[in-house]
């Protein structure tokens, strides 16, 4: 095809093939995830070694994306009162990452756990090929929950619950 465009632009291709235009269709994203793509909110991360913060890290090899969501909790309460994320990855990703920093604020940890992929895909209205990221924000939570409860055993002298709850 380049072939022919330059034989066309210089004047020596044939009458006999025409040329057909090249139609490229935009892949448009939900504008709720060119917000958060644009207008991340919750980018950061806290002290990894803090007891108060759990860190759930986790990636996809078949696209490379890589996500790391933090969330820090008042032990007292229990409530996540603060999270953070750091994610390499498309545009759907980050997107996910940031609906699932402002999603666990403010919640009970028992609460966070049912915040499901579909639920996020929904809200950001992800096209089937990008599920992947939502899903990734799902497993980010439960590895931060799941963290958290891991440094939580380990402080409070139960070393066989946090040796069990980071082999789950």
């Amino acid at each position: 095809m380049l072939r022919f465009v330059t034989k066309k632009a210089l004047g020596l291709a044939s009458a006999e093939a025409p040329i057909r235009p090249i139609q490229i269709l935009p892949r448009l994203y939900h504008e709720r995830v060119v917000e958060h793509y644009n207008n991340p909110r919750n980018v950061g991360s806290f002290d990894k070694n803090d007891p108060s913060v759990g860190t759930g890290l986790v990636g996809a090899p078949a696209c490379g994306d890589v996500m790391k969501l933090q969330i820090k909790v008042d032990e007292e309460t229990g409530k996540i009162v603060d999270a953070r994320f750091k994610t390499f990855g498309c545009g759907s990703a980050i997107a996910s990452s940031s609906v699932a920093t402002e999603w666990v604020k403010g919640k009970q940890m028992e609460e966070v756990l049912s915040i499901k992929n579909t639920e996020i895909a929904k809200h950001l209205s992800l096209p089937p090929v990008k599920l992947h990221c939502s899903m990734l924000a799902e497993d980010a939570i439960k590895a931060a929950v799941k963290d958290y409860e891991a440094k939580r055993a380990k402080v409070n002298g139960n070393w066989d619950a946090s040796v069990r709850a980071a082999d789950a």
